[in-house]
């Protein structure tokens, strides 16, 4: 699977995450037990289904291989969406984390990726 895989997260919790030295997940994330995570090619339909019109949004780009186990490939749950999801069952510790990068909204409102999320 991908070398590197996505999650979106508000900046005040990428924040706690910080100071924690973990991201322990969204109200989703817990409700469903798991982390949700996305490819580089799957980022941008979470972004728009998932986080529309969220202003304070980050991109946080982690390094698969360094979850280990607690990572696994799956379907999205009720979803018809195809293809697998990267789910996280745990934490997702601050070491695994690559970059993290802020997802302004765009003029047509939605969030501006960096380069390479064409």
């Amino acid at each position: 699977m991908d070398a590197f895989i996505y999650t979106l997260v508000r900046a005040a919790d990428w924040r706690a995450a910080e100071a924690a030295g973990a991201y322990d997940g969204s109200a989703d994330d817990a409700r469903d037990g798991f982390l949700h995570f996305s490819s580089a090619a799957q980022v941008r339909g979470s972004a728009a289904k998932h986080r529309a019109g969220v202003s304070d949004l980050m991109l946080v780009e982690a390094d698969a291989a360094a979850l280990g186990e607690a990572l696994r490939w799956e379907p999205a749950s009720g979803s018809s969406r195809p293809g697998l999801f990267p789910h996280l069952y745990g934490a997702l510790p601050l070491s695994a984390v690559v970059r993290v990068v802020a997802l302004p909204l765009g003029a047509d409102g939605r969030h501006a990726f960096p380069a390479g999320f064409d």
